[in-house]
């Protein structure tokens, strides 16, 4: 009997370095919202994928801010250090040819704990003068005792089969957690449905709108032909929620319209989607209220 192999790799970094893109272009398929905004991913999201007797189960966690003191902040830190404990690989996730004080502060994060960590150096297709790749991956190999230096850029898949390759072989003889029928159930599209709104809050408005939004999604249900979807966006303050809808309410309707598209797209179905937009002053400053809404939590996807 052919043996199998099962693991959890968590893929950690600081802001806006591409983790979620590189997580979106292993599975095939968008589980995580991207957009050039630093910190948009809030939870801690699993994708799981499995060739033959190798099943992958990644960890996007948000981007670590090792020095930031903000309630919110302290929530994400918290949970991503908890993940890399609970992982058997790192992704360890840099940019171009950049190594700061932010990277090094994780890398020292890293080293506190006992896992294999890959190095993962992307957006390679934005470095003109690729003759100062190798000497990148000289100095960064100095740093730390990584399984393996890789250059990718997710965005165009170069050398996206290469890091596949790489930690299938570091995986942990396991049996497999996940059946080839698992299927999202309802709470994790509440979760997958919040973020594709919010997404299209940050694309249509990108700086218009600092990172005060969170969308709850309220009601989820299906019927014969059609999928009902109720969400409400939070904002700190009335002047952030007249910006969400806009002018006679043209900007909330764009917002709802390409969102609806894509769960459409999601569940191979019609959905109607209405979307109510509601104050609730600094609630990015107060745990109970973050926590309850589940930042933080869990969303899963094959």
């Amino acid at each position: 009997m052919l043996k199998e192999y099962c693991g959890y790799i968590s893929i950690i970094g600081k802001p806006n370095v591409g983790k979620s893109t590189i997580l979106n272009a292993i599975l095939g398929k968008k589980v995580s919202i991207t957009s050039r905004k630093s910190q948009t991913t809030r939870n801690n999201i699993l994708g799981i994928k499995t060739n033959d007797n190798k099943q992958m189960i990644f960890i996007d966690t948000p981007g670590m801010h090792v020095k930031s003191q903000k309630t919110m902040n302290k929530i994400l830190n918290k949970s991503a250090q908890s993940i890399i404990e609970d992982s058997d690989i790192v992704l360890f996730v840099l940019q171009r040819l950049s190594l700061d004080k932010d990277d090094e502060l994780i890398l020292e994060k890293l080293k506190e704990k006992d896992q294999k960590v890959i190095c993962v150096v992307n957006k390679i297709d934005q470095v003109e003068d690729k003759n100062k790749l190798l000497p990148f991956m000289d100095k960064i190999s100095m740093t730390f005792e990584f399984k393996e230096i890789l250059l990718i850029s997710a965005k165009t898949n170069n050398g996206l089969d290469d890091l596949i390759s790489v930690i299938k072989n570091n995986l942990p003889e396991n049996n497999h957690i996940y059946d080839d029928n698992f299927e999202i159930n309802n709470k994790d599209k509440k979760f997958m449905f919040s973020e594709l709104i919010r997404e299209k809050i940050i694309r249509k408005l990108g700086d218009e709108l600092p990172h005060d939004t969170y969308v709850q999604i309220d009601l989820i249900d299906d019927k014969n032909d059609i999928t009902e979807v109720h969400s409400t966006i939070y904002v700190n303050r009335k002047s952030q929620k007249q910006i969400v809808i806009g002018s006679g309410g043209d900007v909330l309707k764009q917002i709802g319209k390409e969102a609806r598209k894509e769960m459409e797209e999601e569940l191979d179905r019609k959905v109607f989607l209405k979307t109510w937009v509601k104050v609730k002053k600094n609630w990015n400053t107060d745990s109970g209220f973050i926590q309850s809404l589940g930042v933080g939590g869990n969303y899963e996807s094959n």
